[in-house]
């Protein structure tokens, strides 16, 4: 029976934050201490599911809008479709390639290899539009330094999980996928295994980082004051994991 068979019921315990994270914070700090707020203590074994935005406000990766100088090209497409050629121009510079660019929706591919809207450049959440933050420039690192932060500080071994935001194509809405994983291997694989009904699976390979990652959304949302959240009882083997592991290889994209 596979650990991920064994999982019972899952918990999800939110992690409300006080006060605007700063760049040079220490994120493991603020958390360690939410939990304490909260009356929790992390466990080993246990899940952090942080978004993004607060990694990427403690690392600093944090750029003014007042300072970007947008192309000609970039002012052209605000002016036409009314979005701001600031974060235009930042998502451009962030980008390895141009997806797709129609009626003001800029697909991109990041220096990631992910694949989201404005190279994950985003301006809500931040400080009323002075500044616009960035994707953290290895999110599998920053994954990793917090789970070593937080096994110096506690003495526990847990998994972590940066997610953000993301559309889909053909679907309406967003949802969470992650970017960062550390502690854990973010895909499970069912090849080989038989069904209750003695079927061999042939593809099934389950993306269970963004499956938490979504599961934690329904906690942490965008106006809820709650940029992390402890997923507890989710039964998994703990191991060196990467959240490059979710990106498809272009060999394998049929859209590519």
């Amino acid at each position: 029976m596979s650990k991920r068979e064994e999982t019972g019921e899952i918990r999800i315990l939110p992690l409300p934050v006080v006060g605007e994270i700063r760049a040079g914070a220490s994120l493991s700090a603020k958390l360690v201490a939410a939990a304490k707020s909260a009356r929790l203590r992390f466990q080993d074994g246990d899940i952090l599911v942080v978004k993004h935005k607060v990694v990427s406000k403690a690392e600093g990766a944090l750029v003014a809008l007042d300072e970007v100088h947008p192309s000609v090209s970039s002012r052209a497409w605000g002016r036409r479709f009314g979005v701001d050629a600031r974060v235009t121009e930042l998502a451009l510079r962030q980008s390895r390639r141009v997806v797709r660019r129609k009626r003001g929706v800029l697909i991109t591919e990041t220096r990631h290899g992910f694949v989201c809207a404005n190279s994950g450049v985003d301006v809500s959440n931040v400080d009323g539009g002075q500044h616009a933050v960035l994707l953290p420039e290895n999110p599998d690192r920053s994954a990793g330094r917090l789970r070593a932060e937080i096994k110096k500080q506690l003495g526990v071994r847990i998994a972590v999980i940066v997610s953000d935001s993301f559309g889909r194509p053909w679907r309406e809405g967003l949802t969470e996928v992650a970017i960062g994983v550390a502690g854990m291997r973010p895909l499970i694989d069912y090849r080989g295994r038989r069904d209750l009904h003695g079927y061999s699976l042939h593809a099934t390979v389950d993306a269970v980082a963004d499956e938490l990652a979504c599961a934690a959304g329904l906690v942490c949302g965008k106006l809820a004051g709650t940029p992390a959240c402890i997923i507890r009882g989710f039964s998994y083997r703990m191991r060196n994991g990467s959240g490059r592991e979710l990106i498809r290889p272009a060999k394998h994209d049929l859209f590519r």
